[in-house]
């Protein structure tokens, strides 16, 4: 297995070799020891969540209190991971990756980064992800797909965004200390 810590703390992209034939192919998709190894801690999830987005769609920037394993399974997806732990000097910092299903890969995102996906191509993407804690609702933040101060430079001009990625706040707007009143 390869966990490389990409250029935010914590956050690892994991890549494990595929075994293909005639069949199609097999995936240890990750083992946990290695895992453990790579961040440090042992990540316990208790809750699997599979999501579902077609052509097009991006889900913008959300955090949750939790560490998270995603794994996109169908399709191509950009997803954009943001350091919102305003204690580090990596806060604001971005990390852009793109997935396929032809080359699979995990991500680990630890609690105190945003992420993202944005579909890509013309299939949906099936996006499976493991969490250590259970949703609620009421500790989760997002952040603005389009906030200047990101720059994020997204593959579709107008991506289908929900209501609440609409409207979710700048990181300026929700950590103003952070920014000394600069402008964007």
């Amino acid at each position: 297995m390869s966990a490389r810590e990409l250029s935010i703390p914590g956050l690892h992209l994991v890549e494990r070799a595929s075994q293909r034939d005639d069949r199609g192919f097999f995936r240890e998709v990750v083992r946990w020891n290695e895992l453990t190894d790579a961040i440090g801690f042992e990540f316990r999830p208790v809750q699997w969540n599979h999501s579902v987005s077609a052509p097009g769609v991006l889900r913008a920037l959300h955090a949750e209190a939790w560490n998270k394993l995603v794994y996109p399974v169908t399709g191509a997806m950009f997803a954009a991971v943001v350091d919102i732990r305003p204690e580090l000097p990596t806060f604001g910092l971005v990390e852009t990756i793109t997935f396929d299903a032809a080359e699979p890969m995990a991500l680990f995102i630890p609690s105190g980064l945003a992420n993202s996906i944005c579909v890509i191509g013309d299939e949906p993407v099936h996006y499976l992800y493991l969490v250590d804690a259970y949703y609620d609702g009421s500790d989760t933040r997002a952040i603005a797909w389009n906030d200047p101060d990101l720059a994020i430079e997204w593959p579709l001009a107008a991506p289908v965004l929900s209501e609440r990625d609409r409207s979710n706040r700048t990181l300026r707007e929700l950590f103003p200390d952070r920014f000394n009143g600069s402008p964007p």
